[in-house]
C-alpha cells in the first residue's frame, strides 16, 4: 500500500492538468489558477461601437446553448470564447467549458487559422482534465462503447493535440500538453509481464514526455515551471528519484510560491522512495502549512502515520496515538476534502476491512479502482476487494480478484506479493496444499517474504505433526528439514534490526514442537524464548514493586503467563532431570490457571489443572518427596474420582514405600480388578508380576505368570501395546540366557529364543522407530548370542541419548569392558554411580572393581589392583550379607599378592609385600568362611582348593620373596639413598631453571613495557613540539591589518633577485633585449672555443687557487640534510629551460636572462672581479661539460651563470629529473604561485630559477643571510 500511495500521491499531486483553484493562509502563497478570470465581462455588440452586452462570469447559466447563439451572432474574438469557457472550468462544469470551446473553434473556422489554435489547444487542456475525472473501466451495465472512460477522453485529446499540431506544431503551449498527455497514457499502460524495475512500453512512453516537457523548458527559455515539474514526474515515474527531486527542488528555488502544483509534495514523494522518510513528512507538512487543504497532503501524511504504527508494538500506547493519528487527522480530512480520491478511499476501505465493514470496503474500493490513474492504487482496490470476500468465504470471487490484483502489478514474475500470498491461502482452504507450497515456494524464491515463509513451514511441519499420530509412520524427516530452515530463517531476520520485524510466539511453538524428539534442549530454548516475550508484554502496573532479583521477579511475573506454556517447559525440565526447576513451573502453570478461573468465570480450566497437578505429582515423585505426591494425587481423585492415572501411580508409590506389606500388592491388585481393560493399569500390573517371580522363574517360559499377562494383553486388548510387546522380549532374553549351552542342539535352542526376542523388539519398533527400550533389547541379544559388541556398541549409545536410565550406562559399560577399553568402561560406570540414589550401588560398584582389575591385568598396573581392591570392599560394606561379593574382595587380594611376588626387586618394596601378605591371609580367612556357608558362589570344593593353594604355595612364596626383597633393600641402600639424592637434586635444579627463565621472561616482557612506554612519551612529546611549532610558525605568520585592526597573513616581499621585471611591450624594452641576448650568444661561443682547446684563462687559475680543491663530480645530486624538521627546497627546473639542441629559448627570455645576471653581479657581496672569474670557470666548465654529455644531460644556462660547479651540477640533475618528470607538470612553490596570481606564468618560471641559484651561491660563499632564505624555502615547501 506504501508504494502504491507514493505512486498515486506524485501523479495526483505534480498538477500540471488543470484542477480547482485553492487557496492559502495570510502570509503565505496561493495559487495562481484562473485568477485572470474577471467577474465580469462585456461583449460588443456587432455595428455598435458604444453598446455591449455585459455577463456575469460569477454566475453562468447551466445551458451555455445562449451564450454560443450571442458570440455566434455578434461575432465575437477569440478572447471572449476562451474567457466564458475558463469561467466554466473556474467552477468545475467542464463539460460546459468543453461545449463551448468546441462551438469557439467552429466559429472560427472561416478566420484565420492561428485564431483556432488557442481555442483547440485549450480544449486538448479540457480532455485531459476529464481524463483524470473519468473512470478507467466501464461502469457495470454500461456498453463499453458508449461508456466515457480515460481511454476515451485521451483519445479525443489526442485528436485536438494533432490537429492544433497540424495550425502550429511550434506553438508553445503544445510541447507542455503533450507531455502531460504521455505521462497519463503511461500511468494507464497495462504493466508488462516480464520482470523489471519498469516496462519497456511505459519507459518509452515517459520518455518522450521527458523530452516534450524538455522542448517546453526550450521555448520558454527555461521559465516555464510547469515544464520542470512535469520533467521532475516523468523522472519520478523512471524510477530516477535522486533526478527527480533535484528536478522538484529546482522549481520550488525558482518559484518559491508555487502552491498549485505544489512541488513539495513532489519532494516528499522522492525522499520516501529514497529511504529519507522523516524528511518527506517535513516537506508534506511543509506544503500543509502552506494550505492546509490540501487532500493530497493530508492523504500523504496520513500514510507516514500509519507506515510508523507498524514499526511499533500493536499493544503499546505509541501504536494508537499514531494509528490515530493518521486516521482521524490526516486521513478522515482527506476524504472530507475529496470523497472520490482513489488514494484516501484505499486507505479508509482498508480501515473499514479491518473493522469487518464490508460494505464501505466495497464501495470505496470500486471508487478507488474507478477513479485512479495508477495501476499500483488499482491492484490495492482489487486486493481489498478479495480480502473482503475472502472473509465471507467466497472463495471463486475471492480468487478473481486477487488475481486482478496480482495483474494490476504485473502478475506472474513480478506482481503484488499480498495478492499471491492471498491466493496460496485460498489453496490452503481448499486443501489443495500442493498448489499452496508450489505458490509459497515461488514468492519466496522471488522476494524471500517473511510470511510466506511462515505459511510454506507451517504446511510441512502439519505433515510432521500429523505423521506422529498416524498408524503407519511415514518417513518425513525431509519436510521437517523444510519446516526448521524456513522458520529459523525468519527467526534469524527477527535479530536484524534493519528488518524491524517483531518476533512471533506461533514461529517460536512450531519450532519447539518440530525440535521436541530430535533437539529437546533447542525445543525449550525456543519455549522459553515465547516465555520472555509474554513476560514483556506483562503491564507495569502488575509487576510487584516489594519483590527484588530477577529470578525473584520472573517468578512472580509467571502467574500472568499461559498454563499451557509454563506446563510445557515443566515437561522438558523434567526429561532434563531438573525436577526441581519442573516442579516450580508446574505450580505457577497451577497459579496461573487460578488466576485465569479468577478472572473469567466462564472459562473452564479444569482440565489444564488435572493435567498440570498430574505433573506436579511426577515431579514430586522424582524428588522423592512422595508425601506431596501422594497428597497431589489424592487431591485429584477427589475431584475425579474416575482419574485412572493417578490411582495408578498412588498404587505405585505404595507398592515401592511398602515392599514388605501386603498394602502395596492390594492396591495393584484392586486397582486391576477394577481397571482391567486400561493399558497403563495392564502394563503397571505386568511389572509387578514380573517382580513378584524375578527371584525364581519357571523353567518353562509359557507357565511364567507375566509372560502369560502380556500374551493375554497383546491376543485380548491391543496386538500393537508396545509395553507388552517390550516386556514379551525382555522374558524371551531372560529365558535364553538361563538355557544351557553345554551341546550344540543347546546352543541352537538358545539361539532360537534371543531371536524370538528379538522378533518382539523388532515390532515395537515398527510400531515407534524412537523405543529406546525396543532397541535396547535387540543390542543385548547382539551381545549375548552373536557376540556383536561393535554392533550393540552404536545401539547403545543411540540409546543413551533418549533414555536417562542407569541401566543403559551400566550395559555400555559392559560393552566397552569386553572391548577390552577399560577406560571408557570406568567411565560409563561411574557416571552411572553418580545418578540419583546410585551412588552406593553394589552391582555397579562391584562392576567397577571388576574392571579395575582387568584393566591391571593387561597393563601391568599396580595402582589399577590396588583401585579394584578398593572397589570390591566398597561393595561388600554396602552388602555384607552377599557372600559373592566377599569371594570377590578375597579374589582380588590373592591376584594383588601375586601379582607383587611377580615384579621385579626393583619395581616393589617391602613394605608392600608385607600389605600383599597382610591380604593373602585375609583372603585365606575369607575363602574358609565362604566354603563353610550354607550357598557359596560356586562348588565348594572349588573354594577350599584355591584356599589351600593361597595357603601353602602363595603363602611362603611371599615369605621368600620379602626376604629377598628385604635383603635386596640392605645391600641396595646406600644407592637408593644416592639415587634419590640425585634425583631430588635433579628435580630441584630443573625447578629453578624453569623458575630463572620465568623470572628472565618476566623482566624482558617489562623492559619491553617500559621501551614501549618511552617510546610513547617521546612520541607525545616530539608531537607536541610539532603542535607547538605549527602554532608559532602561523603566529609568526600573521600580522594586525592596519586599516582594520584584524589577523591577516603576512604577505611575502619579492627579492629583485629572484623577482624579474614585468616584460614590458614597448618597443625599446625588446629592443634592448634582443640586443643583450645577441651579446650573450656571443659570449657564449667564445667560451666554447676556448673549452675545446683545453687551456684556461689566469682567471680562472686564479679562482682555482682562491677555493678549496672540488670533488670529483658525479650525475647524481648532491644530498644535503635539512636545516630544520621540513625538507629543504628542491629546486626544479623546467623541462623547456634546457640549452638542448633542437630546445631553443626565444629572442625575448635569453635577453630578459641577461639583463637578469647583470642585476645579480651589481648586488652581489663580492668583489667584482672575483665574480667574474668563478663566473666564467663555472660557465666554461658546464658547457664543457654539457658537450660531452648533451646526449643524456640537459643543463640550464641560468644556473651555470649564476652558480658554481656544486651548483651547476646539482642543477644538471635536477634539470635530468625534471624532464622525466615534465608529462606531470612544472612544480611551483610559494613564490610561484604569487607570480602565478599576478599574470606572469614565464616571468615566475624564470624567477623561480633564478631564486634557486642566489639561495646555492649564498650557501656556498657562507653568506649569513643564507640560513634565513633556506629556512624560508624549507617552510613554504613543507606548506605546499
Amino acid at each position: 500500500m506504501a508504494s502504491a500511495a507514493l505512486n498515486g500521491a506524485a501523479a495526483n499531486g505534480r498538477g500540471v492538468s488543470p484542477a480547482s483553484s485553492v487557496g492559502g493562509s495570510n502570509g503565505f502563497p496561493k495559487s495562481k489558477r484562473f485568477t485572470d478570470i474577471p467577474s465580469t465581462i462585456d461583449i460588443p455588440v456587432q455595428d455598435q461601437d458604444d453598446e455591449a452586452v455585459e455577463i456575469d462570469l460569477e454566475v453562468l447559466a447551466d445551458d451555455p446553448t445562449e451564450l454560443c447563439t450571442l458570440f455566434e451572432m455578434e461575432g465575437a474574438a477569440r478572447t471572449y470564447w476562451m474567457t466564458v469557457s475558463l469561467a466554466y472550468a473556474k467552477q468545475k462544469k467542464i463539460d460546459f467549458a468543453i461545449e463551448m470551446l468546441i462551438k469557439g473553434a467552429n466559429a472560427m473556422q472561416a478566420n484565420n487559422p492561428r485564431e483556432k489554435l488557442s481555442i483547440v489547444t485549450a480544449l486538448c487542456w479540457m480532455y485531459l482534465w476529464k481524463s483524470r475525472e473519468a473512470p478507467r473501466v466501464a461502469p457495470e451495465g454500461a456498453l463499453v462503447s458508449e461508456a466515457k472512460t480515460k481511454e476515451y477522453y485521451l483519445q479525443l485529446a489526442t485528436q485536438s493535440l494533432n490537429e492544433a499540431s497540424r495550425i502550429n506544431p511550434a506553438f508553445p503551449p503544445l510541447f507542455l500538453a503533450r507531455g502531460v498527455l504521455q505521462l497519463l497514457r503511461a500511468s494507464l499502460q497495462p504493466p508488462s509481464k516480464a520482470p523489471g524495475a519498469v516496462d519497456p512500453e511505459k519507459t518509452e512512453t515517459l520518455r518522450a514526455a521527458l523530452k516534450s516537457f524538455d522542448d517546453a523548458l526550450r521555448v520558454s527559455s527555461g521559465k516555464n515551471m510547469l515544464a520542470v515539474i512535469g520533467k521532475a514526474r516523468a523522472l519520478f515515474s523512471l524510477g530516477r528519484y535522486a533526478d527527480a527531486l533535484a528536478a522538484y527542488q529546482d522549481a520550488l528555488a525558482r518559484a518559491p510560491d508555487l502552491v498549485d502544483p505544489d512541488p513539495r509534495i513532489g519532494i516528499g514523494c522522492c525522499f520516501w522512495q529514497l529511504g529519507y522518510k522523516d524528511d518527506a513528512r517535513i516537506a508534506w507538512e511543509r506544503a500543509l502549512e502552506i494550505n492546509a487543504e490540501s487532500k493530497v497532503g493530508n492523504i500523504l501524511l496520513g500514510l507516514y502515520y500509519l507506515d510508523a504504527s507498524g514499526h511499533v508494538p500493536i499493544n503499546s500506547p505509541e501504536f494508537i496515538k499514531l494509528y490515530k493519528k493518521a486516521m482521524t487527522e490526516y486521513t478522515q480530512k482527506s476524504y472530507k476534502l475529496d470523497k472520490d480520491l482513489p488514494l484516501t478511499c484505499a486507505t479508509f476501505a482498508s480501515y473499514f476491512l479491518s473493522r469487518k465493514q464490508f460494505d464501505h470496503v466495497e464501495a470505496l474500493a470500486h471508487k478507488a479502482i474507478q477513479f485512479t490513474d495508477v495501476n499500483a492504487i488499482a491492484s490495492d482496490g482489487w486486493y481489498l476487494l478479495a480480502r473482503k470476500e475472502h472473509y465471507a468465504n467466497n472463495l471463486e470471487r475471492a480468487a478473481d480478484y486477487y488475481r486482478r490484483a496480482d495483474d494490476a502489478r504485473g502478475g506472474t514474475e513480478r506482481g503484488y506479493l499480498p495478492a499471491k500470498f492471498g491466493a496460496a491461502q485460498l489453496s490452503v482452504i481448499k486443501n489443495d496444499l500442493g498448489e499452496a507450497k508450489l505458490r509459497l515456494e515461488k514468492m519466496i524464491q522471488q522476494s524471500k517474504n517473511y510470511e510466506a515463509m511462515i505459511l510454506l513451514s507451517n504446511l510441512y511441519a502439519e505433515e510432521v505433526f500429523a505423521n506422529q499420530f498416524a498408524p503407519v509412520k511415514e518417513d518425513k524427516s525431509a519436510e521437517a528439514k523444510k519446516a526448521i530452515s524456513l522458520l529459523e530463517s525468519v527467526r534469524t531476520a527477527w535479530k536484524d534490526p534493519k528488518k524491524s520485524l517483531a518476533p512471533d510466539a506461533a514461529v517460536l511453538l512450531n519450532l519447539a514442537r518440530l525440535y521436541e524428539t530430535e533437539n529437546p534442549d533447542k525445543a525449550l530454548q525456543c519455549l522459553q524464548q515465547v516465555e520472555q516475550l509474554e513476560l514483556d508484554q506483562v503491564p507495569q502496573s502488575e509487576r510487584p514493586d516489594e519483590v527484588e532479583g530477577e529470578a525473584a521477579i520472573k517468578a512472580a511475573l509467571r502467574r500472568f503467563l499461559p498454563p499451557q506454556l509454563l506446563n510445557n517447559i515443566g515437561c522438558f525440565y523434567y526429561q532434563e532431570e531438573k525436577h526441581e526447576l519442573a516442579s516450580e513451573l508446574f505450580e505457577a502453570a497451577l497459579s496461573s490457571c487460578m488466576r485465569i478461573g479468577e478472572k473469567n468465570d466462564d472459562t473452564d480450566t479444569d482440565a489444564l489443572v488435572t493435567t498440570i497437578s498430574f505433573n506436579l505429582g511426577r515431579s514430586y515423585e522424582a524428588r522423592g518427596m512422595s508425601e506431596k505426591a501422594v497428597e497431589v494425587y489424592e487431591g485429584l481423585l477427589k475431584r475425579h474420582d474416575d482419574y485412572t492415572d493417578a490411582r495408578t501411580r498412588l498404587a505405585y508409590i505404595k507398592l515401592r514405600n511398602n515392599p514388605g506389606t501386603k498394602e502395596g500388592p492390594d492396591a495393584v491388585a484392586k486397582l486391576y480388578q477394577e481397571h482391567s481393560s486400561d493399558l497403563e493399569v495392564r502394563a503397571l500390573y505386568g511389572w509387578f508380576l514380573g517382580k513378584l517371580s524375578s527371584r525364581k522363574r519357571p523353567n518353562n517360559i509359557a507357565e511364567d505368570p507375566e509372560q502369560r499377562h502380556y500374551k493375554h494383553t497383546l491376543q485380548n486388548y491391543d496386538k500393537h501395546d508396545r509395553y507388552a510387546l517390550v516386556g514379551m522380549g525382555n522374558l524371551h532374553l531372560i529365558s535364553a540366557r538361563e538355557m544351557r549351552r553345554e551341546t550344540e542342539a543347546d546352543r541352537q535352542k538358545r539361539s532360537a529364543a534371543y531371536s524370538r526376542a528379538v522378533e518382539f523388539f523388532d515390532k515395537a519398533l515398527q510400531l515407534d522407530p524412537k523405543n529406546a527400550y525396543a532397541a535396547q533389547g535387540i543390542a543385548i541379544a547382539l551381545v549375548e548370542d552373536k557376540k556383536d559388541y561393535k554392533g550393540a556398541l552404536q545401539i547403545f549409545i543411540k540409546v543413551r541419548e533418549t533414555i536417562k536410565d542407569v541401566h543403559v550406562l551400566v550395559n555400555l559399560g559392559h560393552i566397552y569392558a569386553e572391548l577390552k577399553q577399560f577406560t571408557k568402561a570406568i567411565e560409563s560406570y561411574e557416571i552411572a554411580l553418580g545418578k540419583e540414589g546410585k551412588a552406593k550401588d553394589a552391582n555397579i560398584l562391584s562392576c567397577l572393581g571388576r574392571t579395575w582389575l582387568n584393566k591391571g591385568r593387561a597393563e601391568r598396573n599396580l595402582d589399577a589392583y590396588k583401585t579394584a581392591l578398593e572397589y570390591a570392599q566398597k561393595t561388600l560394606e554396602v552388602a555384607p550379607e552377599q557372600v559373592h561379593f566377599k569371594f570377590n574382595v578375597a579374589f582380588v587380594q590373592i591376584q594383588l599378592a601375586s601379582f607383587i611376588n611377580g615384579l621385579p626387586e626393583h619395581q616393589r618394596t617391602s613394605t608392600q609385600l608385607e600389605e600383599a601378605a597382610s591380604g593373602l591371609e585375609s583372603a585365606i580367612t575369607a575363602l574358609d568362611e565362604i566354603a563353610a556357608s550354607d550357598h557359596p558362589p560356586y562348588p565348594k570344593h572349588d573354594i577350599e582348593q584355591r584356599a589351600n593353594m593361597a595357603r601353602n604355595t602363595q603363602r611362603k612364596q611371599l615369605e621368600r620373596a620379602l626376604a629377598s626383597q628385604r635383603d635386596y633393600e640392605s645391600k641396595n641402600k646406600e644407592k637408593l639413598q644416592l639415587a634419590l639424592e640425585q634425583r631430588q637434586a635433579a628435580l630441584k635444579k630443573k625447578e629453578e631453571e624453569i623458575r630463572r627463565k620465568e623470572e628472565e621472561e618476566r623482566e624482558r616482557q617489562e623492559k619491553i613495557k617500559r621501551e614501549r612506554e618511552e617510546i610513547a612519551a617521546r612520541d607525545r612529546k616530539l608531537a607536541e613540539q610539532r603542535v607547538e611549532e605549527d602554532r608559532q610558525r602561523r603566529e609568526a605568520e600573521m600580522t594586525t591589518d592596519s586599516e582594520t585592526g584584524e589577523k591577516i597573513k603576512r604577505q611575502k616581499i619579492k627579492k629583485a633577485s629572484s623577482m624579474p621585471a614585468k616584460r614590458e611591450r614597448g618597443g625599446e624594452e625588446r629592443e634592448r633585449k634582443g640586443r643583450a641576448q645577441r651579446k650573450k650568444k656571443t659570449s657564449r661561443r667564445d667560451r666554447d672555443d676556448d673549452d675545446s682547446d683545453g687551456s684556461g684563462s689566469d682567471a680562472e687559475e686564479g679562482g682555482r687557487k682562491s677555493r678549496p680543491p672540488k670533488k670529483k663530480q658525479r650525475l647524481t645530486s648532491r644530498k644535503t640534510e635539512p636545516t630544520g624538521k621540513y625538507k629543504s627546497a628542491e629546486i626544479v627546473v623546467d623541462s623547456d629551460e634546457s640549452d638542448e639542441p633542437g630546445m631553443e629559448m626565444d629572442a625575448l627570455e635569453r635577453a630578459e636572462r641577461a639583463l637578469e645576471k647583470k642585476q645579480k653581479r651589481s648586488h652581489s657581496p663580492r668583489s667584482g672581479g672575483e665574480y667574474d672569474d668563478d663566473e666564467d670557470e663555472q660557465s666554461r666548465r658546464g658547457r664543457s661539460r654539457s658537450e660531452e654529455s648533451a646526449d643524456r644531460m640537459d643543463v640550464d644556462d641560468s644556473r651555470v651563470d649564476a652558480g658554481g660547479d656544486d651548483e651547476e651540477e646539482e642543477a644538471t640533475v635536477s634539470a635530468r629529473r625534471q624532464n622525466k618528470r615534465s608529462r606531470r607538470g612544472r612544480i611551483l612553490d610559494d613564490d610561484d604561485d604569487e607570480d602565478e596570481g599576478e599574470g606572469e606564468g614565464g616571468a615566475a618560471a624564470e624567477a623561480d630559477a633564478e631564486e634557486g641559484g642566489d639561495k646555492e651561491e649564498a650557501e656556498a660563499t657562507g653568506s649569513p643571510a643564507a640560513s634565513p632564505a633556506k629556512a624560508d624555502a624549507s617552510m613554504a615547501d613543507g606548506e605546499e
